[in-house]
């Protein structure tokens, strides 16, 4: 005799844990299936059913002392297939209650990569440690479509308004 819970935990064609329409995609979108590699790993989920990105979960515990970093390991691999990207960003709840940010924010996914998606915390704050727990919503992964692009060397560039204005150039008061 089968239970329910047997079979939720099977695994899905193409290797997408859970049921076979447990899928990352919007309707009409593109299905990404995800590995679960550990126990403690969750399937990426967006808050409301209208936001961009998706919130990733730690698979691990880990303190972040004062200016401190770290991998956290979320626990997930993702089949991106070719023409789709992800980025991993920060929560800006974390960012404004405990400074917590990434590093290397936005993080790239390659659609060829297939190793687990980690994430470099950085905790801003100079005094508290921040204790990230296992299961703890701890960066967001916002999905891109790709576009083929051919680069070629140009001698000169065409104009533009901004030209080759760059850091700050447009000031940091209300534009006229």
């Amino acid at each position: 005799m089968t239970s329910g819970n047997a079979e939720r935990s099977s695994t899905a064609p193409g290797g997408l844990a859970g049921h076979a329409d447990d899928r990352l995609s919007a309707p009409g979108g593109v299905a990404v299936p995800v590995r679960l590699l550990s126990a403690a790993a969750r399937l990426p989920e967006r808050a409301y059913e209208h936001d961009a990105a998706y919130d990733l979960y730690a698979a691990e515990a880990r303190l972040l002392p004062p200016l401190g970093r770290a991998v956290i390991g979320t626990g997930i691999a993702l089949g991106l297939p070719p023409g789709l990207a992800a980025l991993t960003l920060p929560r800006s709840g974390l960012a404004a209650r405990h400074g917590i940010s990434i590093v290397n924010a936005p993080g790239l996914i390659d659609p060829g990569y297939r190793g687990e998606v980690r994430i470099v915390l950085l905790n801003t704050d100079r005094d508290d440690s921040f204790t990230v727990n296992a299961g703890e919503r701890i960066a967001q992964l916002l999905f891109l479509p790709l576009t083929a692009v051919s680069l070629f060397p140009a001698s000169e560039l065409d104009a533009t308004q901004r030209g080759a204005q760059g850091f700050g150039s447009s000031g940091t008061g209300e534009r006229p």
